[in-house]
């Protein structure tokens, strides 16, 4: 009785694991809706909107580029809502939230064809308008000096060292969302423009003023524009380029990630966010039951020489089958640190069990239908000395 209950208890476990991790089981659609008293578009759970190819720059490409974004986020998390990739040359800029933070991160080959990447973040940008439920008008410029980033019109800080990669403004745009891996934006996304040239500080202040009054830039011919998104269809699936007869932008039905790996390696996804921390531990206690439960079964049920070493392996299989099956899901990550803090998990599962329970079941005997001599689960795991 107690070798059939323990099989059905880890089916379940087992079951309940594998929906987790593979929840939702296909692409949803694409959250993203028009605004309906002001031109824009809003950003639910999982939406995106691509351009349907590279942009192309008109005329000869230099060192200089600037981005105008007018956006709200509508709430405090880590997101990325603005990309330019080029996967061909692994060419990537893109603007993101880091909770009230603004995070510029580029990424580019150098000389030596070695891949390098740069980040750096503007504290407090989304802080008052995340309160106020305001937009924020973002600038970034960038040419041969380094990097300027603009608020509102007026300049918020300064990167001399850091530069959007040049081959970035003939990248793929992606609004609400980051390549690769799912990255989604919750919020509104009201404007944007693209230039391939370094606007000045007169010239970003005037923009400004020109979209928060006007709903569209001032802009002369010597500005390059070659990018301008208005967001005031207010219907269909087309966002038009209005500065090229190219270059529209395209609503799917269905949320996508582009380009997206599978079994990304842990040291590319480390980070020091509190989402990744947290994403982590959720990693590691969701898998606490299943090693817990593996090894009393293979402790009573189906007694193994080294049961905790078969343990660990189940929790390792079933997890890199997760992960292997998130890589056909745009919702979810596929990555090595998930494989590696779900194997941690289930080590705290077999040492609950195996240290943790019996203290349990000798206070409480009516406890102890999972209870196993301990001499049948140290072959793997000797006794401390």
């Amino acid at each position: 009785m107690r070798s059939k209950l323990l099989g059905v208890l880890c089916f379940a476990v087992l079951c309940i694991t594998l929906s987790l991790g593979l929840w939702p089981f296909q692409a949803p659609r694409n959250a993203v809706t028009w605004l309906n008293r002001a031109n824009g578009v809003a950003f639910g759970r999982s939406g995106t909107v691509l351009s349907s190819g590279p942009l192309t720059t008109s005329g000869p490409r230099d060192a200089s580029g600037s981005i105008e974004i007018w956006m709200q986020p509508d709430r405090r998390t880590g997101a990325t809502f603005l990309a330019l990739y080029k996967p061909e040359e692994r060419v990537l800029f893109t603007l993101g939230q880091s909770l009230t933070d603004l995070e510029l991160g580029g990424e580019g080959l150098d000389d030596s064809q070695k891949t390098t990447k740069w980040h750096f973040y503007v504290g407090e940008a989304f802080g008052a308008p995340l309160r106020q439920k305001k937009s924020v008008f973002i600038t970034v410029t960038s040419g041969p000096a380094g990097t300027s980033v603009y608020l509102d019109g007026r300049r918020s800080q300064v990167a001399p060292g850091f530069r959007i990669p040049d081959d970035a403004f003939d990248g793929r745009l992606i609004v609400g969302d980051a390549p690769r891996q799912p990255d989604s934006f919750r919020g509104q996304i009201r404007g944007l423009a693209i230039y391939q040239a370094e606007l000045s500080a007169a010239q970003v202040f005037r923009h400004y003023r020109a979209w928060t009054q006007n709903g569209r830039p001032d802009i002369d011919s010597s500005e390059n524009n070659f990018a301008l998104y208005l967001f005031d269809e207010h219907t269909g699936n087309i966002v038009h380029n209005r500065a090229e007869a190219k270059g529209d932008l395209d609503i799917p039905e269905r949320y996508s990630v582009v380009d997206k790996i599978s079994l990304e390696p842990f040291w590319t996804e480390f980070d020091f966010s509190e989402a990744y921390w947290k994403g982590n531990l959720k990693n590691v206690l969701g898998f606490i039951p299943l090693g817990f439960c593996f090894l009393a079964y293979f402790a009573i049920a189906r007694p193994a020489k080294r049961a905790v070493l078969l343990t660990v392996f189940v929790g390792a299989l079933v997890s890199l089958t997760i992960e292997i099956g998130q890589a056909f899901l745009p919702t979810r990550d596929s990555g090595t640190t998930d494989i590696i803090t779900n194997i941690v998990g289930t080590y705290v599962g077999v040492l609950c069990y195996r240290n943790v329970y019996p203290a349990i079941v000798e206070r409480f005997p009516r406890l102890g239908w999972f209870a196993a001599p301990r001499s049948e689960i140290t072959e793997a795991m000797p006794e401390a000395s």
